[in-house]
Order: structure tokens, then C-alpha cells, then sequence
């Protein structure tokens, strides 16, 4: 496994990151980073003539939008509304 502060000079270098890379990027598991991938939390991957890849812009604003998900404490959300 790559560590942290490469994956992060990485993903600066690139807009396009490999599922890994994406994992420790957003910081889940590859386990959990699948799951959300799959219910719609976290974007859907581009396939270029065979290449995986995740845009960084995509996941920003997916990782963004789980700080509003259903899945938060309701106190949390009316502290902050």
C-alpha cells in the first residue's frame, strides 16, 4: 500500500486517480469506498479504453455532500441550521 503523503502529492499532480488511490484519497477502505460507490455516495468511475479512473472534482463534491446525508445525527443538523 502507498503511503498517505504520496497519495496526496499524487492526487495534486493528477485530476484522475485509480480506485486505490481514490480509497486513501477520500479516506475510506476499499470495502467501504465500493459500497459507496455502488448505493450513488461516491461517483461512478470513468472508463477510458480500459482504465479506471476517478475524477478528483467528482469526489470532492461527493465527499462534500455526505456532510449533509440523512445518515447524521438530527442534533448535529440543527446545530448548524
Amino acid at each position: 500500500m502507498e503511503s498517505a503523503s504520496r497519495l496526496r502529492a499524487v492526487s495534486q499532480l493528477r485530476r484522475g486517480l485509480r480506485r486505490n488511490e481514490a480509497c486513501a484519497y477520500v479516506g475510506f477502505s476499499a470495502t467501504k469506498f465500493d459500497q459507496l460507490v455502488t448505493d450513488g455516495r461516491m461517483p461512478q468511475p470513468l472508463r477510458v479504453d480500459g482504465c479506471v479512473i476517478w475524477d478528483v472534482r467528482d469526489l470532492d463534491v461527493a465527499f462534500d455532500a455526505l456532510k449533509d446525508s440523512e445518515d447524521r445525527n438530527p442534533w448535529d443538523r440543527e446545530a448548524t441550521d
